[in-house]
């Protein structure tokens, strides 16, 4: 398992974790009109999974704002962002924030998403900040665990698996 921490507290993710190579595990989560969302509505385009603690934290809204950025020159990528946030919650954040280009996603229901990454921190039902790649043919090509759950991603260099990804 991927060795996290958050605040510099070591905590412990539920869940196997995900590496370049593997078939990307499939899931259920929730839109922000409650239908349910999993990896096969993407099939056939490449998936940048952009995974936040919660969407209105500053390290998480600049991930959120930057992947959105991003999007449009992206071709055939779908970019999502997905956490434990409440679906309505994420509405009201998106719509206040321009976020036009992400599909941002709820894992809160059933913390699916977060116990098939290897994602979900069990000491705060949270998300720990990562991010994925996934192929066209749903394999894996990018994966990466924030160390320090509060500090930033790596963007360069997710934003050109994904542009490399077919």
């Amino acid at each position: 398992m991927a060795n996290v921490t958050f605040k510099n507290n070591p905590v412990t993710l539920v869940g196997e974790e995900v590496k370049t190579g593997d078939k990307a595990p499939n899931f259920t989560v929730l839109a922000n009109d409650l239908s349910e969302v999993s990896l096969e509505d993407y099939k056939g385009s490449v998936k940048l999974i952009s995974v936040v603690p919660s969407i209105d934290t500053g390290v998480c809204d600049a991930q959120t704002r930057r992947f959105n950025e991003e999007a449009d020159k992206l071709d055939n990528v779908k970019v999502l962002t997905i956490s434990m946030d409440l679906p309505f919650a994420q509405k009201r954040w998106c719509g206040a924030n321009g976020i036009e280009n992400v599909d941002v996603l709820s894992d809160h229901r059933d913390a699916y998403f977060g116990e098939a990454f290897g994602v979900l921190i069990k000491e705060m039902r949270l998300l720990t900040r990562s991010v994925f790649v996934v192929n066209s043919n749903d394999e894996v090509v990018y994966a990466e665990y924030v160390p320090e759950a509060t500090d930033h991603p790596d963007y360069e260099a997710a934003l050109e698996a994904a542009k490399q990804a077919e």
